[in-house]
């Protein structure tokens, strides 16, 4: 397996190799949840409403890749940094730790999922009806907590270190078997609904165990240790840049679950459960279409930091120039198809056609601004790869608590725009939250290189 150099390698080939493998493994990603809606969208009779239910479960699932990003994204960055600078014993302590507190949190979560998980859909707004569907669902899935949790916190590490094809390969292990046991157990063995989080589980496991196998392996650069008790009571320090840092990119998964919350509920009142369903349809979709643009970030970000950590200037904002190009061009290129034929892309989730009067408009609404969610995207990987975790957790609770989640009651209810004032509020705030994260990161990226040639770098 050949490994990434960072530091001598040309900037454009090393995004590529960094890049590419994460797509593939992004793709597959997104497999755990896409394989599954479809799946269930289609279980005869119950297919519609049962995709609704566990729409209402991505909350918590959101809530748990929140948990999961903080470790990780916040972990990550500073790893590379720390190799940037060749100061590999605080590399190995920040991997370490990232670990410790990924597996104690899986299992507070899933405690606390499986004793508060049928009052918290309620408070989701989840009827009688859904919640026949919607409790089983997640209480089965919960129970892979660890597993989910480990596979996707670690493998940013696996990246930071070089090795992002085998980071990929991670990916396709759980992916592969999730597609193969969705059928199985949903269809073949009649479990329905909780078939798909029984074959999500497993598949989670087997992903869980690629990764730590390689972790603790002869084969990785900064093996995986597991901290002794002396180590767990002196981490507190590095805890708290981990998850400072990280409070970020935790931010955007929770404020992410905070706006489908209240989406869910204002679509359930003034649209009922037929909009819900769209709503997860929607939601799907942009998963889908915005795994590239994750990937091209997420695969820039180690480049950025380890050459922050080695004062290369000049190959950072080479990498931005680049991975900014690089999403914009897709982006226009998803415009343009959602633009023209969002039947096609509906169709990828649901087979039942009677749902394509609400849900057309809702997509051509939701979806009209999204070429600037590159502003978004490339602001914030930029203040995350260079430590700045202030401007990152700002811009993550900006765009979604500031400008979603308030016109998303404001829009329908105080200017009658009923679903559509829903559909609306993400759209607007792409523009105006995208806009406002880009133009402040190039402020503060023209204050760090003067300070940088000034000779007063600050990490």
């Amino acid at each position: 397996m050949k490994q990434v150099d960072f530091e001598h390698g040309r900037t454009l080939t090393n995004i590529f190799k960094t890049a590419l493998p994460m797509l593939v493994a992004q793709i597959l990603n997104l497999l755990y949840n896409i394989v599954d809606r479809i799946y269930i969208a289609r279980i005869p009779k119950i297919g519609t409403q049962a995709l609704g239910a566990v729409g209402l479960c991505f909350p918590i699932v959101i809530l748990i890749t929140a948990f999961t990003n903080m470790y990780g994204s916040g972990g990550a960055p500073l790893f590379s940094i720390a190799r940037g600078r060749k100061d590999r014993e605080e590399a190995r302590q920040i991997q370490n730790t990232s670990f410790f507190l990924l597996v104690i949190t899986s299992l507070l979560l899933i405690i606390i999922g499986e004793i508060l998980g049928r009052p918290i859909l309620s408070v989701f707004g989840t009827s009688d009806a859904s919640m026949v569907y919607a409790l089983p669902y997640l209480r089965i899935y919960l129970l892979g907590t660890v597993f989910s949790m480990i596979a996707t916190g670690m493998n940013p590490f696996i990246t930071a270190q070089g090795f992002s094809t085998v980071a990929m390969t991670t990916v396709i292990v759980g992916a592969a078997a999730n597609i193969v046991f969705d059928p199985l157990f949903i269809f073949v063995f009649g479990f329905g609904v909780e078939g798909a989080a029984i074959a999500t589980i497993i598949s989670q496991g087997l992903s869980a165990a690629y990764v730590l196998k390689f972790l603790f392996g002869k084969k990785c650069e900064y093996q995986l240790k597991l901290l002794s008790v002396e180590e767990i009571k002196n981490c507190g320090f590095r805890s708290a840049k981990i998850i400072g840092l990280g409070t970020a990119g935790f931010m955007t998964y929770f404020t992410n679950a905070v706006v489908q919350i209240s989406c869910n509920s204002v679509l359930a009142h003034v649209g009922g459960d037929i909009y819900v369903s769209v709503m997860t349809i929607v939601n799907s979709a942009r998963q889908m279409m915005e795994t590239p643009i994750i990937a091209i970030s997420e695969g820039t970000s180690p480049i950025i930091s380890y050459n922050y950590g080695a004062h290369k200037f000049d190959k950072i904002k080479k990498s931005i120039a680049i991975m900014f190009s690089l999403e914009m061009g897709y982006t226009i290129c998803v415009w343009l198809i959602i633009r023209f034929a969002p039947s096609a892309v509906i169709g990828i989730f649901t087979s039942d056609k009677t749902i394509l009067k609400d849900a057309i408009p809702a997509f051509n609404l939701y979806f009209s601004t999204f070429v600037f969610m590159v502003f978004q995207y490339v602001g914030q990987i930029v203040f995350k790869s260079l430590g700045r975790k202030g401007h990152a957790i700002f811009f993550s609770l900006f765009r979604k608590i500031v400008i979603v989640a308030p016109l998303t009651y404001i829009l329908p209810y105080a200017f009658n725009m009923g679903t559509n004032g829903v559909f609306a509020a993400e759209p607007i705030s792409n523009v105006v939250g995208g806009m406002a994260c880009f133009i402040t990161m190039l402020i503060v990226l023209n204050k760090v290189i003067k300070r940088e040639q000034s000779g007063k770098l600050d990490f």
